[in-house]
């Protein structure tokens, strides 16, 4: 992110030509910082000299979650406020007139399937409202030259052939329906406005620092725990799972270079069942598979697969994924033993927070 800089100097009738380089780093705004990849892209925009602003509703979570303080406790490159979107957009915005950031990428969702359907409208209020009206002034914020949102494959619904990028969709819940919703709104927003959105949809993300209810961290958190892991539907339903690293040089490669208006797939060409994913792991890691699971009911609204195809972004901007399943495992299990003494001791379970 260094540009070299021309400087013309007359001596003596002489003319001289002499380059110079000066740090000019862009300055993001990450908002949803807290989450994984939030704070994994952090890590990833100041190991490039970045500048980053983050911003998440609550305060920064223990160390073990935030990738970019595993090297360094403080950077100066890096500041984070604690502000909800849903209680304190004018201070949000307030911060954003003062900031000027030059990219703004957009992780913050109320996210986790099973658990919209006990409260729906929080999540049409944080996935809905609050961004429609974060959106409407970012449009008008002329110091924004790309807004990346961060959307899932869920606005499909289940898929039963790779699907290539498109407003095709066929929400199954409150969750989905409330994200398909909102990139539907960003998609009038752009072709009114010329707002600069760039959606991506990724795969399913794992990798160390993750949240220890999703699927990976939660196997891993039951194998050292002896605890049972609950499969919901026999494990049947079939994923994709990219790797963290993968995933934040893909939105990089985006910002840098991605074409506004449209979307990008990051993922994998690999399918494989969660039960499958799950004995990977038991085979990988000598764990016992039958004292490991139980199986329970599929959850409401399930989807048996999302397949994605992502061809555009390997083609368009010379992504691929580097990260194989069963490195990226070792990679994660390391997390997990390393940390476990601290781990075990913090939530296991989604909590959730209106």
């Amino acid at each position: 992110m260094t540009i070299g800089k021309l400087c013309l100097i007359k001596i003596k009738s002489i003319t001289w030509l002499i380059i110079y380089e000066e740090n000019m780093s862009s300055k993001f705004l990450i908002i949803g910082s807290n989450s994984f990849t939030g704070s994994h892209m952090i890590d990833t925009l100041l190991e490039k000299d970045c500048q980053v602003i983050g911003i998440s509703r609550s305060k920064e979570m223990n160390d073990v979650f935030l990738p970019y303080k595993w090297k360094f406790k403080e950077n100066i490159r890096y500041s984070f406020y604690a502000l909800d979107l849903n209680h304190q957009l004018e201070e949000i915005k307030a911060l954003i007139k003062r900031e000027k950031p030059e990219f703004v990428i957009n992780f913050a969702a109320q996210g986790m399937v099973a658990q919209s359907w006990l409260s729906p409208e929080d999540w049409y209020q944080t996935n809905v409202v609050s961004q429609v009206k974060l959106h409407d002034f970012l449009r008008t914020c002329d110091f924004i030259s790309k807004y990346i949102h961060v959307s899932t494959p869920e606005v499909y619904g289940s898929t039963n052939r790779w699907k290539k990028e498109s407003f095709d969709f066929n929400p199954s819940s409150p969750y989905a329906v409330s994200r398909a919703a909102c990139d539907m709104h960003l998609k009038s927003f752009s072709l009114a406005y010329d707002f600069p959105v760039i959606f991506t949809r990724a795969a399913n993300v794992y990798g160390p620092g993750q949240q220890l209810y999703r699927i990976v961290p939660r196997m891993m958190m039951c194998s050292e725990l002896k605890e049972k892991l609950n499969l919901q539907g026999g494990g049947l339903s079939k994923r994709s799972f990219v790797y963290i690293s993968d995933v934040t040089d893909a939105i990089f490669k985006i910002c840098m270079k991605g074409e506004k208006g449209k979307t990008y797939h990051i993922s994998t060409n690999e399918q494989i069942s969660i039960i499958n994913l799950v004995k990977l792991f038991c085979l990988n890691f000598n764990v016992n598979y039958e004292k490991l699971v139980q199986i329970s009911d599929p959850r409401l609204g399930h989807d048996d697969a999302y397949m994605l195809d992502s061809n555009f972004i390997r083609k368009s901007l010379n992504w691929k994924d580097k990260v194989n399943i069963e490195y990226g495992l070792e990679k994660t299990m390391k997390w997990v033993k390393n940390n476990i003494t601290i781990l075990k001791k913090l939530p296991q379970i989604y909590e959730h927070k209106k």
